[in-house]
């Protein structure tokens, strides 16, 4: 298995999406790239992403930023859907350089690639979100969320 964390705006919706991919194994809400070990206090340059523990020999994280690109807008800048905030950007992160090459592959495979806002860094930091936001749309699913229901299930 390897591990990628994927940012899409609100982790709620993302975690949905995800977890139903073909060669994603499981998923794990969390904050990456931030500045503190903690959940406390204010966000502190964090992201929500989605740890993603993936099956190589099934799923690419070219394959990956694909399935991304299709619940986020990739040009928008600390926004998806009505959520707005620095926490809210969208990206990858991973420790494997190998991840980062290929999914910058993959954006500069876009005619426009220089104006999409979607980040390709290595994680710095990562922590685990609170218990009460993991899976949190199959406990509500009536919640507000960006990623439209129909594609929660596309995969499926």
């Amino acid at each position: 298995m390897e591990t990628v964390y994927l940012a899409g705006g609100c982790l709620w919706g993302v975690q949905a999406f995800v977890k139903t991919l073909p060669g994603v194994v499981q998923t794990e809400g969390g904050r990456a790239n931030g500045i503190t070990d903690t959940l406390d206090g204010e966000y502190d340059g964090y992201v929500e992403v989605i740890k993603t523990d993936f099956d190589p020999e099934k799923v690419s994280v070219s394959d990956l930023m694909g399935y991304l690109f299709e619940i986020i807008d990739p040009f928008s800048v600390n926004q998806q859907g009505e959520d707005i905030g620095l926490k809210y950007r969208t990206g990858l992160y991973s420790e494997n350089p190998k991840h980062l090459k290929e999914a910058q592959a993959f954006i500069d495979l876009y005619e426009n690639h220089h104006l999409i806002a979607t980040e390709v860094l290595p994680l710095t930091n990562y922590v685990k979100s609170a218990t009460e936001h993991q899976d949190r749309l199959s406990r509500f699913p009536n919640d507000y969320c960006h990623v439209p229901k129909n594609l929660m299930t596309k995969y499926t």
